[in-house]
């Protein structure tokens, strides 16, 4: 490691200072939606943190409004009616289909159980060849006769519908919802700036809701307690108070959202009543009920197989006294939000679904062992013979799960890959090709895909966003089911419990699903750790990756990932060291890097280099450094909502998703942007809240993505921050140079070898244990 890339012959390595980075991200509520996780033992301290932006001074209701999924128009042919939804309104489509299964799946099993109902494939036939064998319809041999199977047949290509990225357009509200809305949020003392929100989120009736509990405006993103109280006082008058039972109920659920945006899908109740108590919730316990009879947060009780955990609270006077077995459980009592209630309730029964189902017969042992060749062959036998596997591994292991895409492709399977980010998408089409070229599988067989050509993207790989929402991927099928017989999820630590749960409900009976990723980086910035469970669970075959990351970054990543921050052997400049003693030094020195030393030194141009930060906020916090780096790249008056043509941008279309991309043009459709290549329109209104400058990102904003060289900055004031995910994330976003602008001194070793990430809540791991048996 060197100091600087600048200095040449006479730079001596660095033997005091190590390249350090910050924990989690301080940017909650920010444009890309990320959150600082946080667990249990933290729970409390989660829940009563404002979601809005850490470096605004500002409250929620000042700055109204936070990042929802865009809405737009897609771009495909007239004749199909999806592709002119936008990619938001399919996700909730999606959501909402999703909740529909799950509540005709529950009246199923509440209601009569009609024989043979719940059987499927040969089990299936062979009851209705018995009941036309018994009615005479016909004759027995006609009937146990089986018919030769029929050759399989090459799917037809799908039409290539366009990739265009939607704008952010939020749903229509009528003029008049939003005047009522307004006139009521005036006489609250409430910025009018929140009446379109507001109506959209409180829907028809929006006023008279307000006016009858004035403390629904904690449902519009940015609002605080404090904030609702004032405004209830404005309309309630001596009416309102803290034991007013509709602020408990309002302060419960906003709690619960909190720890949702901090990545729980639930809260232990004692964790719960806690932050009540401190929100100056007089009765925690009665706010907790009124919430649970309103069906605004829902009750579970998990057991408790971990040991050490705390008893089981005892049972009220009101509980039943029967069933004294389960009264004496050692149980953890949580409430949670239905959403998120139902999202994990459906990824298990999807992901059990998944491993209980035979694969399809879709090639012998003998084929795919043929195929079971180099670092991929554990992974392919693997899959070969389960439904579920779990493979772990840095980013040059991407070529075993791209060498299973080729071989199940060799054998007439219909694959696909989907990636976190567009990035993500191109490096893993592009090592897909190669492997296929290798292979000498150019041709798609029976895939429902085909190679690229040129720089088109591989048509087999996708992003997880993209697929849900349709503009990517195989399409689907008359039941709703993706068109594949393997999904391979990339980056899959990023999944949230919702799309997760998406992915497994759209997955046909017999498919296989391959989760793959590096469990060393930062979560989802949804909530969950769907990942991180199911190799806790060990409910399915886990294969982990033996191929290290070349060079000395890769090096230096893999040591940080166990533990340990060593010294590596950079003669190329690969790793340097910044040393800084302030804020202000770190800006000047990082735009120097970005701007001349590392172009110059390394050779690698400003527009392939990444600076990384901890958060938005603070002297050296992007807002900061993108300041400065559009000064010394880019100077502009800034004309359209402070950004001009050519700079960098970063664009969230929805909470927790971040595309790199450059601003194009304006004009009155609103501000023109390029993102991973594809035309993106965003309405002057909604510029604000989804588009940042991208010459600085945070590490929540970066994951998924790399560049060339990356210039990771740790500010003094980052040192409480710093977590070994955050650090392992933050570096690992560099190909083959990293720079580190050094402020922290020895919080990044401590941080590296003692601050692991922050535990989340959640409910998957027990619902999954009482479906799917842990693998030997």
């Amino acid at each position: 490691m060197t100091t600087d890339p600048a200095a040449a012959e006479e730079t001596e390595p660095v033997t005091g200072a190590e390249p350090g980075g910050p924990g989690a991200d301080d940017d909650g509520g920010s444009a890309d939606g990320s959150h600082a996780p946080a667990g249990p033992g933290d729970e409390t301290a989660a829940v009563t943190t404002d979601a809005t932006d850490t470096d605004s001074g500002e409250g929620g209701m000042s700055e109204p409004g936070g990042p929802t999924a865009d809405g737009g128009s897609g771009d495909g042919t007239a004749a199909d009616t999806a592709a002119q939804l936008s990619e938001a309104e399919a996700e909730l489509a999606a959501q909402r289909e999703l909740r529909e299964r799950i509540e005709r799946r529950k009246a199923e099993k509440e209601g009569p159980v009609q024989a043979g109902a719940r059987l499927s494939g040969k089990a299936a036939d062979l009851l209705a060849a018995v009941r036309a064998v018994e009615s005479g319809e016909k004759p027995p041999a006609s009937v146990f006769t089986e018919p030769e199977p029929a050759p399989r047949r090459s799917a037809p290509e799908p039409v290539r519908q366009p990739r265009a990225m939607p704008s952010a357009t939020p749903a229509p509200v009528a003029s008049e919802a939003v005047d009522t809305v307004r006139a009521v949020l005036v006489e609250g003392g409430a910025p009018e700036a929140l009446a379109a929100q507001v109506a959209a989120v409180l829907g028809e009736g929006a006023d008279t809701q307000l006016r009858e509990d004035p403390w629904q405006l904690l449902r519009v993103a940015g609002v605080r307690p404090e904030q609702a109280d004032g405004f209830a006082r404005a309309l309630l008058g001596a009416e309102c108070g803290p034991d007013d039972e509709r602020r408990g109920r309002a302060v419960t659920v906003w709690l619960l959202e909190q720890a949702a945006l901090a990545g729980h899908t639930a809260l232990e109740a004692q964790a719960l009543h806690a932050a009540l108590a401190q929100r100056s919730v007089p009765d925690p316990d009665a706010a907790v009920q009124s919430a649970l009879a309103e069906g605004d947060a829902l009750v579970f009780q998990d057991a408790l197989d971990e040991p050490g955990a705390p008893p089981a609270p005892a049972p009220s006077e009101d509980e039943g006294e029967g069933e004294e077995g389960e009264a004496e459980r050692p149980v953890r009592v949580l409430i949670g939000l239905e959403r998120y209630a139902l999202a994990e309730e459906s990824l298990a029964d999807g992901l059990a679904r998944v491993v209980n189902s035979l694969p399809k017969e879709d090639g012998s042992a003998a084929d795919w062992e043929s195929s079971a060749t180099g670092s991929a062959a554990e992974l392919i036998r693997a899959v070969a013979g389960h439904g579920l596997v779990l493979h772990t591994g840095g980013e040059a292991s991407r070529a075993e799960p791209a060498a299973l895409a080729a071989a199940a492709r060799s054998l007439g399977l219909r694959v696909c890959a989907a990636a976190h980010t567009p990035d993500g998408r191109r490096r893993f089409a592009a090592l897909l090709a190669t492997v296929e070229e290798a292979r000498g599988t150019d041709e798609p067989h029976d895939s429902t895909v085909g190679a690229p050509s040129g720089d088109e993207p591989h048509e087999a790989v996708t992003t997880v966003a993209g697929l849900l929402s349709g503009a990517e991927g195989p399409g689907r099928d008359t039941d709703g089911l993706l068109r594949t017989d393997l999904l391979i999820v990339l980056d899959a630590p990023q999944l949230d419990v919702e799309s997760a749960a998406m992915l497994a409900e759209s997955l046909p009976d017999g498919a296989r699903l391959v989760l793959t990723g590096d469990p060393g980086v930062l979560w989802s910035a949804g909530p969950g750790r769907v990942f991180a469970d199911l190799l806790a669970a060990r409910a399915c075959p886990q294969v982990a990756s033996r191929t290290p990351d070349p060079g000395p970054v890769g090096e230096l990543v893999s040591g940080i990932g166990i533990g340990e921050l060593n010294q590596v052997a950079a003669p190329g400049k690969e790793v340097v060291i910044v040393p800084v003693r302030d804020a202000r030094e770190a800006v000047h020195r990082t735009v120097q890097l970005i701007a001349d030393s590392v172009p110059r030194a390394i050779g690698i141009p400003a527009e392939q280099t990444q600076v990384i930060t901890p958060g938005h906020g603070g002297a050296a916090g992007t807002r900061a450094l993108n300041t400065a780096l559009k000064e010394r790249l880019n100077p502009g008056p800034g004309r359209f909502g402070g950004f001009d043509p050519g700079d960098r941008i970063a664009y969230s279309p929805a909470p927790g998703r971040t595309v790199p991309g450059q601003v194009v043009k304006a004009d009155a459709d609103g501000l023109h942007l390029e993102c991973a290549g594809d035309p993106v329109v965003v309405p002057k209104e909604r510029v604000e809240q989804t588009v940042r400058h991208g010459w600085a990102l945070t590490a929540h904003q970066a994951v998924g993505a790399r560049w060339p060289a990356a210039v990771v900055v740790l500010p003094g004031d980052a040192a409480q921050a710093l977590t070994r995910p955050w650090i392992y994330t933050a570096f690992g976003r560099a190909e083959q140079h990293l720079s580190v602008v050094h402020g922290v001194d020895q919080a990044l070793p401590r941080a590296v070898a003692e601050i692991a990430a922050k535990p989340r809540t959640t409910r998957l791991p027990a619902l999954l244990k009482a479906q799917v048996p842990a693998a030997g």
